[in-house]
């Protein structure tokens, strides 16, 4: 047993020693800032940067061993870069407003993305910011004062404080807001029990903040993600019909906690974000009956679906139905090779509501919305 103690000890040892290593500095306002970086091994130009902002009295090490950024580097094929935060008084904490601290921890993440852009060759036109509970305030404030500079950001477990919701963003952004309805620390409608204390616009009001700064109307289109996991949550997406894409994933029965884990949940955080960073979880712009040789109605839909071929004969007879992870769930086959304007139906009752997608033997596509 003490030679496994021992032998764990000198891996920890190992791999404390080598993230430390790695552990970069930067020097703004006279101190020294600590940040890590992770390049993808094989790329080529210039290279999109994703900022992962850590919660309240957490640090560069634990956070790279909870994620693994050098993973999602490579998965991402973008840089990250991992900031650390300033002990403001309760530990590493962003400077969101809730102190009396003059640190400008929104000019140290601009001047180190100046000087990272061109050490390693970043895209100045691909910046994105995510971040965790008090990082997810952060990404916030980073989006209000420098969303001319940020292509998309998505605050996780975050809110809005009040001295920034008083401020006009600077420009619209992309906006991915992502949020537990039973989290006790940070909690949906802005109350924390875990701090006793109101800490900033609760979820709804954020996103009303964003519809009127990203110029949005109307009612929200809402799908929800399939749920196929027995793990007592459920992922609603809400998508506003703005000038600039602005979406909020609601995590009914989400706790205080960062979901990546696809065994025990059915959805990875980092993926859902991945994809509304590179515009493929957009629901809204759906046609309303044909996309290339397809032409499908209703859409959105209570179950029921019918399926047309036009413009030709399709050499391949095969309709199929995939859910958004792409797994297969349905498929038709017509006789004889569908023929122009022969119409099939599919029945997607038995299936969760969210986003579908349709394909035609030819490889047309068409995306569905199936209603709840």
């Amino acid at each position: 047993m003490k030679k496994i103690q021992s032998l764990c000890l000198l891996l920890a040892l190992f791999l404390f020693g080598n993230i430390s290593a790695q552990i970069q500095h930067f020097t703004w306002q006279g101190v020294q800032r600590d940040y890590l970086v992770r390049i993808p091994a094989n790329h080529e130009g210039t290279l999109p940067v994703l900022f992962f902002l850590h919660g309240l009295g957490d640090n560069i090490t634990n956070y790279n061993q909870e994620l693994n950024f050098g993973q999602i580097a490579e998965e991402f094929g973008w840089a990250i870069v991992v900031p650390q935060a300033r002990n403001l008084g309760m530990g590493n904490m962003w400077n969101v407003g809730m102190t009396n601290s003059n640190v400008d921890d929104a000019g140290f993440l601009m001047a180190l993305l100046d000087s990272l852009t061109v050490q390693y060759q970043l895209d100045p036109d691909s910046v994105f910011f995510t971040g965790f509970s008090m990082g997810g305030f952060m990404t916030h404030r980073m989006a209000i004062e420098h969303g001319d500079r940020i292509t998309a950001c998505a605050p996780v477990s975050g809110l809005i404080y009040y001295e920034q919701a008083s401020l006009t963003p600077v420009a619209p952004v992309r906006m991915l807001h992502i949020h537990g309805t039973s989290d006790p620390v940070v909690g949906y409608n802005g109350s924390s029990t875990a701090f006793g204390s109101n800490l900033g616009l609760g979820v709804d009001a954020i996103m009303d903040y964003w519809q009127n700064a990203n110029g949005c109307s109307g009612e929200p289109a809402i799908d929800t993600l399939p749920d196929l996991k027995n793990d007592g949550l459920r992922f609603i997406r809400y998508t506003y019909n703005c000038g600039t894409d602005l979406q909020h994933l609601k995590v009914v029965g989400g706790n205080h906690t960062w979901y990546d884990n696809v065994n025990q949940y059915d959805v990875d955080y980092k993926n859902i974000i991945y994809e509304f960073f590179t515009g493929h979880s957009t629901p809204s712009g759906i046609p309303d009956r044909k996309t290339g040789q397809l032409q499908v109605w209703p859409n959105p839909t209570n179950g029921i679906l019918h399926i047309q071929t036009s413009d030709s004969p399709l050499s391949n007879p095969e309709i199929r139905v995939y859910d958004v992870y792409g797994k297969m769930i349905d498929v038709v086959v017509g006789a004889n090779n569908y023929s122009p304007l022969q119409t099939a139906q599919i029945d997607l009752a038995r299936c969760p509501g969210g986003v579908y997608f349709v394909q035609a033997g030819d490889g047309a596509v068409t995306k569905v919305v199936l209603e709840r």
